[in-house]
């Protein structure tokens, strides 16, 4: 986001037949992100990662710039294997009904250095739920629609990252079917106590017609 923000998930053009409806359940329909949708997405980012408590609250403006800005760059200059996701609630008002954005997520192949028969590997990021629409959920649902992505860009295995003091995303993703493939310490960990990332993993069943 300008520079580039790749936030791990808070609980972190597109291909053929993704511009359709992909998954929906309950009163949540998930679909692909349009430009109309950014500014939007920038707020539940922005809530999600960067609360606005103490310092926050000034800094809130200028990080919500930077992540509509780099949102938008992504969204209008897709890489290849990239899906960026919307879960949308229909909301009935008088004149009709219209859409409330309820969460995201990103998609997307990243290098590997880890696996020497595969040069790539699908990774999640920016998973964020708004407030309103939290433990209904909306994240499972967009997880569900990053995983139909992976098996359809010819992908078995499905990674992302969690903080290790997380524990109400660790618990989704346990519930998910996610497992730890590492632990990953640096040296802010040792000298500032901050929390280890981990870096979790998902093997995928193939797609059933």
């Amino acid at each position: 986001m300008n520079p580039c923000f790749f936030f791990l998930t808070p609980y972190e053009p597109a291909p053929a037949g993704h511009n359709a409806v992909v998954t929906s359940a309950s009163h949540f329909t998930i679909r692909t992100a349009q430009s109309r949708d950014v500014a939007t997405l920038a707020e539940i980012l922005t809530d999600s990662f960067h609360p606005p408590t103490g310092f926050m609250r000034w800094a809130a403006p200028i990080l919500r710039l930077g992540i509509y800005e780099d949102l938008r760059n992504r969204l209008r200059s897709p890489a290849p294997n990239y899906a960026c996701f919307v879960a949308v609630a229909s909301v009935p008002k008088p004149t009709g009904c219209c859409e409330q954005l309820a969460g995201t997520v990103e998609v997307a192949l990243r290098p590997s250095s880890w696996q020497p028969r595969a040069s790539q590997y699908p990774y999640i990021s920016n998973l964020a739920v708004s407030q309103s629409c939290r433990r209904q959920g909306v994240a499972r649902q967009l997880l569900v629609a990053c995983e139909r992505a992976s098996l359809e860009w010819g992908y078995s295995d499905l990674y992302l990252h969690v903080l290790d003091n997380n524990h109400q995303a660790r618990q989704l993703y346990l519930k998910a079917g996610y497992e730890l493939h590492q632990a990953e310490s640096s040296y802010s960990t040792w000298l500032f106590g901050r929390p280890k990332r981990l870096f979790l993993h998902k093997h995928l069943m193939p797609l059933t017609s």
